[in-house]
C-alpha cells in the first residue's frame, strides 16, 4: 500500500508540472491604437506615446507574454480621416483596440452632429477588429484639453474647455450605454498651465510625464481585459 501511494503521489506531482508549464506558457497579445497626434505622441519621443508606454509596462509587469502594437493615427485626423485610413480587410484581428479621437472635429468647429455618428461608426469598426468581436475589447480615451497649454491660452480657452466637455459627455454617455470601457484622462491636461511639466516642448500636446500618467489609469483596464 505504502509503494501505491508513493506512485499516486508522484503521477500526481508529474501531473501538477505539466499542469504548471501549460499555464505559464508565454503568450501574445496584439493592440491597436486607433486615433490622431495625441496617440502618435506628437511632440515627444518615438517611445513616450501613451500607446508605447502602455506596452512597455505591460512588458515589464509581464516579463513572459509579448505584446505587439500597431498604431493608425496621424497629426490633425478627425474622426472622418480616421475612418479614411482605416483598411479592415488589411488588419490582423486585436486582442485590444483604444480609440482617441475628436479634439480636431472640435479645433475645425466641424458640425457635432458628424462626430456623433462618426463615433459610433468608429466605435463599431474598432468592435469589428478584435478577436472577440466584443465591445469589451474596446477602451475609449477621452480628449485631453489643450485649452491648458500655452497655445491654447491664445485662442479662447473657456470655450475649447465648455467644447472638450461636450464631446466628451457624450462618448462617455455612449460608451456606458454600450458596456464600453472609458477611461477619463482629461482632468490630468488641465494641470498644464500650473504644472508646465505636463505639456511637450511644443507648447499644445501633453508631455512623457503626461502620457505616463494616461497609462496608469489605462493599464489596469487592459490587465483586467486581458488576464
Amino acid at each position: 500500500m505504502r509503494y501505491l501511494i508513493l506512485i499516486l503521489i508522484f503521477i500526481y506531482s508529474c501531473e501538477q508540472d505539466v499542469i504548471d508549464e501549460v499555464i505559464y506558457l508565454p503568450q501574445t497579445f496584439d493592440m491597436l491604437s486607433l486615433g490622431d497626434s495625441y496617440t502618435i505622441g506628437q511632440g515627444v519621443c518615438d517611445e513616450c506615446s501613451y500607446p508605447r508606454q502602455l506596452v512597455d509596462s505591460l512588458s515589464t509587469l509581464h516579463p513572459d507574454d509579448n505584446f505587439n502594437l500597431d498604431v493608425i493615427a496621424q497629426t490633425g485626423w478627425t474622426t472622418d480621416a480616421l475612418i479614411n485610413n482605416i483598411d479592415v480587410s488589411a488588419i490582423e484581428k486585436k486582442d485590444i483596440i483604444t480609440l482617441l479621437i475628436g479634439v480636431n472635429n472640435q479645433y475645425w468647429n466641424l458640425p457635432f452632429y458628424q462626430y456623433e455618428a462618426q463615433f459610433e461608426e468608429l466605435i463599431n469598426t474598432s468592435i469589428n477588429l478584435t478577436k472577440s468581436q466584443s465591445a469589451s475589447d474596446v477602451v475609449v480615451i477621452s480628449i485631453p484639453d489643450w485649452a491648458y497649454t500655452p497655445t491654447g491660452q491664445t485662442f479662447n480657452p473657456q470655450y475649447i474647455s465648455k467644447q472638450i466637455d461636450v464631446y466628451n459627455e457624450f462618448a462617455e454617455n455612449f460608451c456606458s450605454e454600450n458596456d464600453i470601457s472609458y477611461i477619463h484622462i482629461t482632468d490630468i491636461t488641465r494641470l498644464g498651465i500650473k504644472q508646465p511639466e505636463l505639456v511637450s516642448s511644443d507648447g499644445l500636446h501633453p508631455s512623457e510625464i503626461a502620457y505616463k500618467l494616461f497609462v496608469e489609469r489605462i493599464l489596469p483596464i487592459i490587465e483586467e481585459k486581458i488576464y
